[in-house]
């Protein structure tokens, strides 16, 4: 599929601007400020079974497995709100690994051999495919009533959708900022950058006079998070990874993405260990004030403002992404988030209906949104004015151009693992940014044209 761009008006909504976000990786008829890296789409059709389970009555135990949310308290939170309400249904927290991908490898292995726990479990967004294709996630548009999706909107739906099915419901969604210490720009008399170039230089000038440990950091390790990052990079520098099923990382601009990438790390400026950060630890050096600059999800602002663990409380400011030079408007932002599946096998559907649906209601929605900075899925709670004074991340959104990832083959673990194992090489320096990107280039190929697996 050939990357279309499409603008989003300055005055759009939160939740037109949640659409959006999902729909680079869906049909050209979504309006949004949105980019598919490349993507073999699938058929969405209209949600919702005509054999929707009655769950208003649910009752029994049932395990939920989650990785932490940045804020561990806050999955505890809203098990002890939903039980409060549905006294009848007993909720198990079963912790999931942080690394996206190990968290997949053992959700496949659990429920791949049958077993019905955990009977519902957060998934990433891009799971969607994959899962529905190896049938790990009960299609819920069979079970629930079309009315259910509507709270959604049509892009985050689409994103949940393979082979016309629904395999998952939107819980939050993420979106990547450029987090800065407004008190250092301010000290050393530096604008807010607007280019990766200025980030790079700022940062320098910062370190040089012995303003901060670090200049720059972000998440370079060997997992997920290193391909959001890359593609971000790359799409800013006009390139993509696949156009129709071919992969395009041997591209000027690839070359360009990958070359900053790692000039970050030889100058100085981002930190040797940086080819291992994922997003606490890049989270953790900015929050003791180690670093003038990170670039994470959007949960980083509420962390960065808790004094308990926290010393830049007051002093961090925050803004799109930069691009690079001689690019118009703000970078893009890799599209991330995390859904809400339910296992097939589970024993107890009705009560993972329930709770599912209050998890993605306003009650939940606006725990999430208010108390914790993530941003909401439930339009009506997207969509509330009173969030622009929460955090600033809300009024930052509307304006922020996206950039999908290849989600809709099953083949995208593949795919992703291809493109951060040998960015991840070039990080490093075991291989040079050239031999990298051949590589990727030709793994990423392999992948897409071999069988579906996770």
């Amino acid at each position: 599929m050939s990357v279309t761009v499409k603008k989003i008006a300055a005055t759009i909504t939160l939740s037109a601007s949640i659409a959006a976000l999902v729909a680079g990786c869906g049909s050209a008829n979504n309006a949004g400020n949105a980019v598919t890296a490349g993507s073999n789409s699938s058929s969405t059709s209209g949600s919702g079974g005509s054999q929707a389970v009655d769950y208003s009555n649910a009752s029994g135990n049932i395990v939920w497995a989650a990785a932490p949310i940045t804020h561990t308290g806050l999955r505890k939170k809203l098990i002890a709100e939903f039980e409060k309400q549905y006294p009848n249904i007993h909720v198990t927290l079963q912790s999931q690994p942080a690394d996206t991908d190990t968290d997949r490898s053992s959700l496949t292995t659990t429920i791949s051999g049958g077993s019905s726990q955990p009977d519902v479990y957060m998934g990433d967004v891009v799971w969607p495919a994959q899962f529905g294709n190896a049938q790990l996630a009960q299609p819920l548009s069979d079970v629930l009533p079309k009315s259910f999706f509507n709270r959604f909107s049509n892009g985050l739906i689409e994103g949940a959708t393979y082979d016309g099915k629904v395999y998952a419901v939107p819980f939050f969604v993420d979106t990547a900022f450029l987090f800065y210490r407004k008190d250092l720009l301010k000290k050393y008399n530096l604008p807010v950058p607007t280019t990766w170039e200025q980030v790079k230089s700022d940062a320098e000038a910062i370190q040089k006079a012995g303003g901060a440990k670090y200049g720059f950091v972000w998440q370079g390790g060997d997992y997920e998070g290193a391909t959001c990052n890359f593609i971000e990079y790359l799409a800013d520098a006009g390139g993509q990874v696949l156009n129709g099923n071919q992969a395009q990382l041997t591209s000027s601009a690839a070359n360009k993405a990958l070359s900053f990438m790692r000039s970050l790390i030889t100058s100085g400026v981002s930190p040797k260990a940086e080819d291992t950060f994922q997003e606490a630890d890049a989270e953790n050096v900015f929050d003791q004030g180690d670093s003038v600059f990170l670039r994470n999800w959007s949960y980083a602002w509420s962390d960065s403002q808790n004094s308990a663990d926290s010393k830049v409380v007051g002093k961090v400011g925050v803004v799109a992404l930069p691009t690079f030079e001689g690019q118009s408007g703000s970078g893009y932002s890799c599209v991330g988030g995390w859904d809400l599946y339910i296992n097939p096998h589970s024993k107890n559907l009705k009560a993972d209906l329930q709770f599912i649906d209050w998890m993605t209601g306003q009650q939940a929605q606006s725990i999430l949104a208010k108390n914790y900075s993530e941003i909401p899925t439930n339009k009506a709670v997207a969509d509330d004015p009173s969030l622009k004074s929460v955090s600033p991340i809300f009024s930052i959104i509307p304006n922020v151009k996206y950039i999908s990832r290849p989600t809709q083959t099953p083949n995208y673990p593949k795919v992703s693992q291809a493109i951060y194992n040998n960015i991840n090489q070039a990080l490093s320096g075991s291989a040079s940014v050239k031999s990298a990107l051949n590589n990727a280039n030709s793994q990423v190929n392999s992948a897409l044209n071999s069988s579906a697996g996770l």
